[in-house]
């Protein structure tokens, strides 16, 4: 497949409503927020995995869209399928690569080739078990940024009980346990995204076939990633900038200016609790020339 030609910026609207959208580790699991202004974080690690999710249960492993970053599946045993594909034993792969020049090149094709994150996102392929198994480093077409909230966040901490106790001696003494989780009421996120036409084609090969899986991907990536504490999540608006040219006809921050969000009663004092209680606008007088704008939801 032929790789794309033209650049791409994107935006995506999504929000959560009751629900922890991406816990932070370090802080027992709350969600994550900044802590100077107070405006709520989703990580691109986090929407990584729900954009790889979604295309390893629509595409099921079939060729070409295999995943590599993947639960319950080591790096190693992937890289190891490229040295094989190569006809290198992986002990024998940094000798191998000394002999020959193109090694590097038809290791990193492989990947891209079979690996839809690897075509899409880039990847670090070198593992350490008892040598180095490089497969080489691949810089991704498409980026994502941090997502951030539109407005400060105040995560609310909820006690829960259960009447399933853990431990046999507890079970005479008491009838429940506590517990604690974390909740947003609601909040609406913005999370800016970049497509390099010129990395797809110097390095992954990143096709039209592959861009319109990413949109799809994108548009229904908390569909099937539904959990109680995640509460309910949607992708609600997708923004896309396409340039006419490889190299792209404007900066990027002039296009993510031309789309803002404000509230539908500005005067209000109460807090947002619905999608309905924003206005999403794009600026079209505003675009250069050479881009245009398509709006997805």
């Amino acid at each position: 497949m032929e790789a794309i030609k033209n650049r791409y910026e994107f935006v995506v609207l999504f929000d959560v409503e009751n629900g922890n959208p991406n816990g932070d580790p370090d802080a027992g699991n709350m969600p994550r927020i900044d802590p100077e202004t107070g405006y709520g974080l989703v990580t691109d690690v986090c929407l990584k995995r729900k954009i790889r999710n979604y295309v390893e249960t629509v595409k099921e492993d079939a060729s070409g869209y295999r995943i590599y970053i993947k639960d319950g599946v080591p790096l190693n045993r992937s890289d190891k399928e490229a040295c094989e594909y190569v006809g290198v034993k992986p002990g024998e792969l940094k000798e191998a690569k000394k002999k020959d020049g193109l090694l590097d090149e038809k290791l990193r094709d492989f990947m891209c080739s079979n690996f839809y994150d690897i075509r899409t996102f880039g990847a670090v392929m070198t593992t350490f078990t008892k040598g180095a198994l490089n497969c080489g480093q691949v810089r991704g077409p498409v980026q994502l940024g941090f997502a951030r909230s539109i407005e400060p966040i105040l995560p609310q901490e909820v006690t829960i009980t259960r009447v399933a106790i853990t431990k046999e001696d507890d079970a005479e003494k008491k009838g429940t346990e506590m517990g604690r989780k974390y909740i947003v009421p609601y909040a609406l996120y913005r999370c800016e995204g970049y497509i390099s036409a010129n990395l797809a084609r110097k390095s992954t090969g990143f096709s039209d076939e592959d861009l319109e899986l990413l949109w799809t991907a994108i548009m229904n990536m908390f569909e099937h990633d539904h959990s109680a504490a995640r509460g309910k999540m949607a992708v609600r608006e997708l923004i896309i900038f396409k340039h006419e040219s490889e190299l792209g006809n404007a900066p990027a921050w002039k296009l993510f200016d031309t789309v803002k969000v404000t509230r539908r009663d500005e005067e209000s004092a109460a807090p947002a609790r619905s999608y309905s209680d924003y206005i999403v606008s794009v600026d079209q007088g505003a675009l250069p020339a050479g881009v245009s704008c398509t709006r997805m939801g």
